[in-house]
């Protein structure tokens, strides 16, 4: 008992500090797991051994995570993302299966069954690595972050008959058309039962326990829903993951959506976890050292290739070469549910070791490599929006016509709702203002009371020529984009050093960075918000409300130098 004590120790202890590395470089945290597993495992310190038993219950982070997709799964969000999903995510997974199964096939020689299996499992991207890094980014809404997002859900999507799939191929040859045939039958049918019956039973179960008002009993329900719903298909002959996806699903219908979701998070986040540490302990770091020649080759045909994919998927969707290229770094690695498709093709014996080890390895790493080429990609891609010397130099001509004649005016880089806002203040007071923006659609809603606004990038140094700066009041930045809000500091501060500089800024951690970069005041919209509920809060709770907005005022105050200069001035 202590010596399994001592394991279970160590293997928090390494989890935590993984997870905590990972944060500090913002790197999702199923890569500390992955790592952790690979270090602990039989192949590196050999402390954890590969048991069945503790297999079996990492599958369960699998039927989790399943539940968690069934969740997000609807019918309105899947029809008004139907030209994506089905296009160009239908397209990109077909043509990189394909091509994947070609090259396994013919040239390693490894049979059309491992060629179809490898070529799944590397088509899928990782939903977990892009969607953080997109949000962090701000560029979820964005066009190549909904064409992401869109191939994404296709992938996600695609597991449920890949889990179907993978079986069949295993059984033998000669019986595989009535295996598949048989599958896919016994799939439609306790499918259908599960979605038609289960909707008003799903609906009926949580409509009881809300009513007893208990949060024990309530999460108690989910698991039993869960761990049910996966038992009765895996009776029927198909994966447990496939009933939590159905689960999920049914309860996405519901108002107890967003309560399930945030009450199976710990379960699921601790078992998924727990299932990358058994990924990561099949590789072997010797097979791996051994055969790093094929291991560059395996991940660099995996990344080139989706990568070229689908950039020439983005081209013939007609987007610009900048939003091609961003949209091909987002997809060009692998993904957890590649992961899940590469394990269960070993255990079903349809991939030989050398195959997997080889294939595990290139997707590993092209998980750890898949943050750096996203943001090289988004650098690049910005370099070349702004190369076409044609368009920049009509862009830079628009903004010299809409800033001609302003003089004393602001500049607002960004004009969406902040920018918009300010815009607003500043026309009551009689200020004109130029504003630019990146987003077309923006710049196409017209000409706003009080001011302009073009197309172009504050970041540049021409761009705010062109706007004026020289003859300039002062510069806001009204967009979150910390980065680029740097580099329109520095690039003001070159030009003129005297020009007062206002930055937007999502929360207090850039605050230091933007003022060394010579912004003059930095505002965190989390202090702005938070300030305004403990106002109203002392107000609902009977303080006055002078009284509560005076200690707002003083919290500015001291938070704000123009503020803390205009307190220390005598008014006459």
């Amino acid at each position: 008992m202590s010596e399994k004590l001592f394991v279970l120790f160590i293997l928090l202890l390494a989890t935590v500090v993984a997870v905590a590395l990972a944060r500090r470089f913002r790197l999702p945290p199923m890569l500390a797991y992955l790592f952790v597993g690979i270090l602990l495992g039989p192949h590196g310190a050999a402390l954890l051994v590969d048991s069945s038993e503790v297999s079996e219950i990492a599958e369960f982070g699998v039927v989790f995570l399943m539940f968690t997709i069934g969740l997000e799964f609807s019918l309105p969000r899947l029809k008004a993302m139907r030209h994506l999903v089905f296009g160009f995510g239908a397209a990109q997974m077909a043509i990189t299966a394909a091509a994947t199964m070609l090259i396994t096939w013919y040239g390693y020689g490894q049979g059309w069954k491992a060629g179809l299996s490898v070529g799944l499992a590397v088509a899928m991207s990782s939903t977990a690595i892009v969607a953080k890094l997109l949000s962090e980014r701000f560029e979820l809404h964005s066009r190549s972050g909904r064409q992401t997002m869109g191939v994404l859900l296709f992938q996600d999507l695609a597991v449920v008959p890949c889990l179907i799939l993978f079986p069949a191929l295993a059984r033998d040859p000669e019986d595989l058309p009535r295996a598949m045939s048989v599958a896919l039958i016994e799939a439609a049918l306790v499918l259908g039962f599960l979605i038609l019956a289960g909707q008003r039973v799903v609906r009926w179960i949580y409509d009881t326990v809300a009513h007893q008002r208990s949060e024990e009993l309530f999460v108690l329900a989910t698991l039993l829903l869960v761990i049910g719903l996966a038992y009765l298909t895996s009776l029927a002959g198909l994966s447990l993951a496939l009933g939590a996806f159905v689960g999920g699903m049914l309860i996405s219908e519901t108002i107890y959506r967003h309560q399930v979701e945030a009450d199976i998070r710990p379960f699921r986040d601790i078992l998924l976890g727990l299932f990358f540490v058994t990924i990561g302990m099949r590789l072997d770091l010797a097979f791996v050292a051994a055969n790093v020649h094929r291991l560059l080759l395996a991940v660099f045909l995996l990344m080139l290739g989706k990568g070229l994919v689908v950039f020439v998927l983005a081209k013939l969707a007609r987007n610009t070469l900048d939003i091609a290229l961003r949209t091909a770094a987002q997809l060009a690695q692998a993904g957890e549910f590649g992961l899940v498709l590469i394990g269960l093709a070993f255990e079903l014996k349809l991939i030989a070791t050398d195959v997997f080890q080889v294939t595990l390895s290139a997707m590993l790493l092209s998980m750890f490599i898949a943050p750096f080429l996203i943001e090289r990609a988004a650098r690049l891609s910005g370099e070349l929006a702004r190369g076409d010397w044609a368009h920049r130099a009509k862009a830079i001509h628009d903004i010299m016509v809409a800033g001609f004649g302003l003089e004393n005016h602001v500049i607002l880089a960004g004009f969406g709702r902040t920018g918009r806002q300010v815009a607003e203040f500043l026309h009551r007071e009689g200020i004109p203002f130029l504003a630019l923006d990146i987003d077309p659609q923006i710049v196409r809603q017209g000409a706003p009371r009080g001011g302009r606004v073009v197309f172009g990038s504050a970041d540049r140094a021409e761009v705010l020529k062109a706007a004026g700066l020289m003859r300039a009041r002062a510069v806001v930045i009204a967009y979150p984009d910390v980065h680029s809000a740097e580099r329109v500091v520095r690039k003001v501060r070159e030009a003129r050093p005297d020009i007062p500089v206002i930055v937007r800024a999502p929360d207090d951690s850039a605050v230091t960075r933007l003022k060394a970069a010579g912004a003059n005041e930095v505002i965190p919209e989390v202090l702005e918000g938070s300030l305004m509920i403990a106002a109203e809060t002392l107000a609902q709770l009977g303080i006055p409300m002078e009284r509560a907005l005076a200690q707002v005022r003083d919290v500015r105050q001291a938070r704000y130098a123009s503020l803390r200069e205009d307190k220390k001035t005598p008014h006459g």
